[in-house]
C-alpha cells in the first residue's frame, strides 16, 4: 500500500478508522527526511495491513504543531486512537520493522488500564 498524506481534513478520521496508523512528520527541504523516505515507504509495502502515513509539516502547520512538532522527522505511532510511540528522528530500516512489530504486540487492554490509572491520579491529586 502507498504511503498516505495526512492533513487536518482527513486526520481524524484516519487515525479513528484504522487499527494502527504510523505518522511521519516531514518537511520537503529536511534532508534527513528525504533520506528516511525510502525506507519508510520499503516498510510500508511489507506492512499492508498497517497504515503508513505522512504530514508536511510545511503545509500542515496547525495539526504539526497539535502535536508539538520541533523537529523533523518525527515518527509517531497510534494504535486504537491512542499514541504509543513519538520520537524525533530517522530510523534505520531494522529499527523501523522493530517499532511495527512492538506496535502490533502491544496490549492496549492494559494501555487503556494505565491511561485509566493515571486519570484517576491526577483528577485525585486536583480534587
Amino acid at each position: 500500500m502507498a504511503v498516505m498524506e495526512l492533513t487536518k481534513e482527513n486526520f481524524e478520521v484516519t487515525i479513528n478508522d484504522n487499527a494502527i496508523v504510523l505518522v511521519d512528520f516531514w518537511a520537503p527541504w529536511c534532508g534527513p527526511c528525504k533520506s528516511f523516505a525510502p525506507t519508510f515507504e520499503k516498510v510500508a509495502e511489507a506492512n499492508p495491513d498497517i497504515l503508513f502515513t505522512k504530514i508536511n509539516t510545511e503545509e500542515q502547520q496547525e495539526l504539526a504543531a497539535s502535536f508539538n512538532i520541533r523537529s523533523i522527522p518525527t515518527l509517531a505511532v497510534f494504535r486504537e486512537q491512542v499514541i504509543l510511540f513519538m520520537q524525533p528522528g530517522a530510523l534505520p530500516e531494522s529499527s523501523l520493522v522493530e517499532l511495527v512489530e512492538g506496535a502490533r504486540n502491544v496490549d492496549m487492554d492494559a494501555v487503556r488500564e494505565e491511561i485509566a490509572k493515571a486519570a484517576a491520579e491526577q483528577e485525585k491529586q486536583e480534587g
